[in-house]
C-alpha cells in the first residue's frame, strides 16, 4: 500500500485470448462503474456516460478520429502514457484527444478485471484535486 503522498504503481493483467473473455460493451463499462461510489449514468458528447459527482469518468468514443467500439477513460497523463507503453494494442490516443486526461480503450481487447482496474483508476483521478487537462475555452 502506498504511503501517503505516493502513487500506487499501475499494473494490468493482459487480457485472456480470445475463447476465455466474455466480450466487452458499454452495458458491462456501465455497471462495473456504478458499482463506484457517487458514480452515476449521464451522457456526454451525445452518447451514454458514467460521470460522478457531475465529473466525466468515462464514455463511448464518439470522435471521429476513435476506432469504432472505443472508450474513453479518464486518467491523468502519467498513467496514460504508461498504459499505452504496457499495451499499445489496447490503449491508445488520437490527436483529438491528446489535450485531455483521457485514454482510449480498445473494449474488444479488455476483460471485466482489466476493466474494473482501468474505472478504479479513473475513479481516483476525477474524484481527487486534481487540476483537469483540456483545450483551451472548452469544458
Amino acid at each position: 500500500m502506498p504511503r501517503a503522498g505516493q502513487r500506487k504503481k499501475v499494473r494490468f493483467r493482459k487480457s485472456r485470448s480470445q475463447k476465455t473473455r466474455t466480450s466487452i460493451d458499454f452495458d458491462i463499462v456501465r455497471k462495473i462503474g456504478l458499482a463506484l461510489p457517487g458514480v452515476q449514468a449521464s451522457s456526454a458528447y451525445g452518447s451514454v456516460a458514467l460521470k460522478v459527482n457531475g465529473k466525466l469518468l468515462a464514455c463511448e468514443a464518439t470522435n471521429r478520429s476513435a476506432e469504432p467500439g472505443s472508450l474513453v477513460v479518464r486518467v491523468n497523463p502519467e498513467d496514460r502514457a504508461q498504459l499505452i507503453a504496457e499495451a499499445p494494442d489496447v490503449y491508445y490516443v488520437t490527436d483529438h484527444y491528446v489535450p485531455y486526461s483521457a485514454v482510449l480503450v480498445r473494449l474488444p481487447r479488455v476483460n471485466s478485471d482489466v476493466l474494473r482496474d482501468l474505472l478504479h483508476m479513473a475513479h481516483r483521478f476525477v474524484t481527487r484535486n486534481a487540476p483537469l487537462l483540456s483545450p483551451k475555452g472548452k469544458h
